[in-house]
């Protein structure tokens, strides 16, 4: 069984391709430079690939910095350090479809037609991109936009964390051997992979990690 993971770099992605790795898969990661504010999380991504025995690891590159619109793209939207009512400021204009499809073009290359993504609908921070109802509709897309689609094969697009808390996730991560050491959460960290303690992304992360007393081992510029 052969597998596509969007893999970013961060906790709840690694948490994925661990996943997928239990229930059998052989992995092929797809991580994109895409103009986001720090190049550290690939190189998060980069280290969690090599802690796993992958089939490949692909990098690819498309500039959504050149259509702005997010404080992860356009460095003049400062990054919300607080909980925002609706959908932030740290929402990327169609990231996970457009990251989607290149999975599903993947995909279709190396004749698998599962697809892994590490969305959550419970600890998320307002994303449209992240509901079980963009999923089922994305799924529904694969299957009339694709040679094989049309031929009658059934993508699956799977997201094993969408019901669960970020609690859960790292419960689940940690049982699986995942080493969080590796990952890269925060929406601003530095040149260092050290996090910057005040995003939404930190808090939730930190929260995860307490709320199941496991030591975060996240480098944090700042205790929060």
């Amino acid at each position: 069984m052969k597998a596509v993971i969007l893999l970013s770099g961060g906790l709840d992605s690694a948490t994925t391709l661990a996943i997928a790795m239990k229930e059998g898969y052989e992995c092929y990661c797809l991580s994109f430079n895409y103009g986001q504010r720090h190049a550290v999380e690939l190189n998060a991504a980069k280290k969690v690939a090599l802690s796993f025995n992958i089939v490949e690891h692909k990098i690819l590159d498309i500039d959504l910095a050149q259509i702005g619109g997010s404080a992860l793209t356009d460095k003049s939207i400062d990054v919300p350090e607080s909980p925002a009512n609706g959908v932030p400021a740290t929402y990327v204009p169609a990231r996970n479809t457009i990251f989607l499809s290149f999975a599903l073009g993947h995909a279709e290359v190396i004749d698998a037609i599962d697809i892994f993504i590490g969305v959550n609908a419970v600890d998320y921070s307002g994303y449209p991109d992240c509901r079980p109802e963009y999923i089922a509709s994305f799924e529904n897309t694969a299957k009339l936009a694709t040679k094989v689609g049309v031929k009658g094969a059934e993508f699956k697009i799977h997201t094993p964390l969408i019901r669960l808390t970020k609690a859960e996730i790292i419960k689940n991560g940690v049982e699986l051997g995942v080493d969080y050491s590796l990952t890269v959460s925060c929406y601003q960290a530095n040149e260092h992979g050290h996090a910057c303690g005040r995003c939404d992304s930190c808090r939730i992360r930190k929260q995860g990690f307490a709320k199941v007393n496991i030591a975060d081992p996240t480098p944090y510029e700042q205790v929060i």
